[in-house]
């Protein structure tokens, strides 16, 4: 009897419904069961999901679903990322409050994600902007307060002047904030900071326990953290040239072997020194508000054109004290790093080389390859910066670098300037303490009370929440925090009189910081339960994109010591296991139009194909498109597909099946129409083979056939589910789905048989018992479709309940065994025989072999030598 074609948008709802009335992924905190925590970087509520979510938590649910059938507790949560910049721009274009468009938001967003039928537990769900969250942020902040991990300082501040707010380094691209796009200035602000610098070795030490993250993702936190064993070297000022009060200069350096190659030193804008020379020079105090004006950030700094300005500062060279150098002001060079001076060694450095050019300065090459000429070594337009052996530097001469580094810095170490020592060995980091005070509204207030008495008031933690007032307008750019009427008017906790409350609101990188400890216990009246969190972290499986690799992720590495340090968990990683995903791409399309270039969504166009050539017709005038590159899906070339008109297309299952089977994991997936159709085609035709076999196969118990007729079909079944699940257990989704492809083509026959009626009782058990471990296999890919399958196999209990399969041992085993056969000590033939074969049967099979038959040429074998399953020597 003929089969209907599987409905997803029956199948789906019905079975999300039911795995919600049973309540089935809620999870249990006193289960005793081994936890298993699965956890997706969560979402920004921009108003719908796009394909790179779908991947993302498709991915999660694969895991979740897969270690629960294993057995675990598992804890798969979801919330959302709910502060920051986009809804206060929403509530400026749009005259709505950032609360409203940010729920609005989530409410659309959580119906998207629940249509996908993931496995997570709702009853957890929070957002970061729900006052019930924000509350415990403070209690922390109060916390790290009281144990001197939170201060207030001037600093210097990247500025954005289109989202009037505080950026961090990382957040300044190009020059630009990562936002907006907006040029960004510097400016002196007072902060609040996190002293993320005391844990500096400590994070850096522990990246090498983190053996379950990428490399790549631990080296760009090495680089970031930036630890560099060095010197600094205090430069005596020539008296002639100091500023009033001025005796020297200190300069931290990673390479002092080089200081006879020094033809400058280079200071920053907001040096003291440099500040001294503006005062009596307009032109320096001009570039150094030119100076002022570049981001802060690295890539800031090595983009901009490299410019300096002569102070008229004169140092003496530390090892030679006749020798005098020029100080300039430069904008490469921050007060933030190191101590706002270094040295320029031009040959060595190829920054230093380029300002030594610009401005006519010395250029002395003192490293060169090891089997280089000292005689002819000479730096042309590229400086030399590797290891190698010294030149022109004197007493080094002929010394390696390391050689050299070391008796530069025993002779600095031991001589005095003045009444101190002139050099000091120094561990150094790049790393910066943490500025997370933010001029925006939508954040979490920063709970402290500024009083003309008492100075800097934390509030008291009985007084939590610091709520956000809701009655903010947003008419004209600012905080509007700063002009609200009443909200920042307050009486100081500690004297009574009239104070103000701290406006700027938090970073929003702190919400996500500790998002996944509060999972393990979102309703306690507490920011954790110590002994939940301690149980479930670190998170077992993280899994997010590699934009995050640094920011967020050492942020919260950060946060989680910090929580240590104040009580609220007791654990020393927040991640155990890291996967950072590729991308959704799609091809784009154009047009040209009389404003030029006009980007066209695929969903206007349609594909035609003719010998072997691809042409795109708009679908409205079937005028033809430009077919482009493939990119990043992004509104703005509007190659974006919605994962709405998929779903409602083809169904959930198979927009998660084609995410995960098209490429590895960790690589970009290209979408395509005709890789989402052979998905879908995969989907139909799994229900029609069990649909059409179930009737014959119900009441049948499921048993694999040790022998007979049936042997090759339990063996495949078998063999595959050892396969797939170790490709699960390596989250190598795309392997397992083409071992899955493999396995309902080797049992396409077997249930064809079946359904028409065909084969005996032991058939038939090895038949369903193949067909349930393919439901299963493919269940935490398309569990909706498994479900149906499994419950037309006539299975009782939802497959969200069963048990993994255990596959037998004899059957996953392979029956041959490959020997390679040497003769005389040399390989000229490979032996394909039974593993069980004994000692005889090897001889008799290798002695007929045609390639040992020619290689003896006649010859009658002295002796041959058979090791069991590994090799056979002859010896004629």
């Amino acid at each position: 009897m003929a089969t209907e074609r599987y409905n997803p948008r029956d199948a789906e709802p019905r079975w999300q419904q039911k795995w919600n009335e049973a309540k089935v992924f809620e999870t249990d905190n006193a289960d005793p069961r081994e936890k298993y925590y699965v956890l997706e970087m969560f979402p920004y509520p921009s108003g719908r999901i796009h394909m790179g979510h779908v991947r993302n938590y498709a991915m999660g649910d694969v895991v979740a679903r897969y270690k629960r059938a294993r057995g675990f507790n598992v804890l798969h949560p979801m919330g959302w990322d709910a502060f920051g910049m986009p809804a206060e721009n929403a509530a400026m274009e749009r005259g709505v409050h950032p609360g409203a468009w940010t729920y609005q938001n989530i409410a659309s967003m959580r119906s998207q994600l629940k249509a996908m039928g993931l496995s997570l537990d709702w009853s957890r769900e929070f957002a970061t902007c729900d006052v019930e969250y924000y509350q415990h942020q403070q209690h922390l902040f109060l916390d790290f307060l009281e144990k001197g991990l939170v201060y207030r300082k001037q600093s210097k501040v990247n500025w954005d002047p289109v989202d009037n707010t505080v950026l961090a380094n990382e957040q300044v691209i190009d020059g630009r904030g990562w936002r907006s796009g907006a040029l960004v200035e510097q400016r002196e602000l007072t902060q609040w900071f996190f002293k993320i610098t005391d844990f500096s070795e400590e994070l850096l030490d522990a990246l090498d326990t983190l053996d379950q993250w990428p490399e790549k993702v631990r080296l760009m936190q090495k680089n970031w953290i930036g630890r560099s064993e060095g010197m600094m070297i205090r430069w005596e000022i020539v008296p002639q040239t100091a500023p009033a009060g001025e005796t020297e200069v200190t300069v931290y350096t990673t390479r002092p072997d080089t200081l006879f190659g020094a033809s400058f030193l280079a200071i920053a804008a907001d040096h003291p020194l440099a500040k001294e020379a503006a005062g009596r020079d307009p032109a320096i105090e001009a570039f150094c508000e030119e100076c002022r004006r570049v981001g802060t950030s690295l890539a800031a700094l090595e983009t901009a054109e490299k410019k300096g300005m002569d102070t008229g500062i004169r140092v003496r060279h530390p090892l030679d004290p006749s020798w005098e150098l020029p100080v300039y002001v430069a904008n490469f060079v921050l007060m933030d790093y190191g101590t706002g001076a270094i040295f320029g060694c031009p040959s060595g450095d190829q920054r230093d080389l380029d300002f030594a050019r610009k401005y006519g300065l010395p250029v002395v090459p003192v490293v060169m390859p090891k089997d280089g000429d000292a005689a002819s070594f000479t730096i042309g337009d590229t400086a030399y910066d590797g290891d190698g052996v010294m030149i022109n530097s004197r007493f080094l001469d002929g010394k390696t670098t390391d050689e050299a580094f070391d008796i530069v810095a025993d002779r600095l170490s031991s001589t005095l300037l003045g009444n101190a020592l002139q050099g000091e060995r120094k561990v150094n980091f790049r790393l910066r303490d943490w500025g997370i005070s933010r001029q925006r509204y939508w954040g979490c207030p920063i709970p402290v009370i500024h009083c003309d008495d008492c100075g800097v008031v934390p509030v008291p933690k009985k007084d939590l929440p610091v709520k956000l007032p809701a009655d903010v307008t947003f008419d004209q750019p600012g905080n509007p925090l700063d002009r609200h009427p009443t909200w920042r008017h307050v009486a100081c906790p500690s004297c009574g009189k009239d104070a103000r409350r701290e406006t700027d609101t938090m970073d929003t990188f702190v919400d996500s910081s500790w998002y996944f400890t509060r999972f393990t216990a979102p309703w306690e009246g507490t920011p954790t339960n110590v002994a939940a969190a301690n149980r479930w972290l670190p998170v077992d499986q993280y899994i997010g994109g590699i934009e995050h690799a640094i920011l967020h992720l050492l942020y919260s590495r950060f946060f989680t010591r910090a929580m240590r340090e104040t009580g609220h968990v007791d654990v020393k990683e927040p991640f155990k296991g890291l996967f950072t995903q590729g991308m959704v791409v799609h091809e784009t399309y154009s047009r040209n139009s009389g404003l030029g270039r006009e980007w066209v969504a695929p969903a206007d166009i349609r594909i035609e194909e003719a010998d072997g050539k691809r042409t795109a017709f708009l679908l409205e005038s079937g005028e033809e498109v430009s077919i482009g590159s493939i990119e990043k899906m992004s509104k703005s070339k509007k190659n974006v597909v919605d994962p709405d008109d998929i779903i409602a297309s083809y169904g959930a299952d198979t927009a998660r099946f084609f995410v995960l089977s098209d490429s590895p994991p960790e690589r970009d997936v290209i979408w395509s129409e005709a890789g989402v159709e052979g998905a879908h085609r995969f989907t139909q035709r799994l229900w029609r083979l069990i649909s059409e076999a179930s009737g014959a196969l119900a009441g049948v118990s499921p048993q694999p056939a040790k022998d007979g007729e049936a042997f090759s079909i339990s063996q495949a079944a078998h063999k595959t589910l050892n396969a797939v699940q170790n490709d699960y257990d390596k989250l190598w989704f795309n392997k397992a789905v083409a071992r899955i492809y493999e396995l309902v083509n080797a049992l396409a026959g077997p249930l064809t048989k079946v359904a028409a009626g065909e084969g005996d009782a032991a058939y038939r058990s090895a038949v369903r018992n193949a067909a349930e471990i393919l439901v299963q296999l493919v269940a935490p890919m398309t569990p909706h479709l498994a479900e149906e399958c499994w419950a037309a196999l006539g299975n009782s209990q939802m497959l969200a309940h069963a048990a993994w399969p255990v596959y037998d041992d004899a059957l996953v085993k392979d029956n041959e065994v490959v020997l390679p056969v040497q003769i005389n000590g040399k390989k000229r033939a490979e032996l394909t025989i039974s593993r069980d074969a004994d000692q005889n049967a090897v001889t008799q099979a290798v002695l007929e072999l045609d390639a040992v038959v020619s290689a003896m040429n006649g010859q009658t074998p002295k002796k041959i030598i058979v090791v069991p399953q590994r090799i056979v020597n002859i010896v004629v």
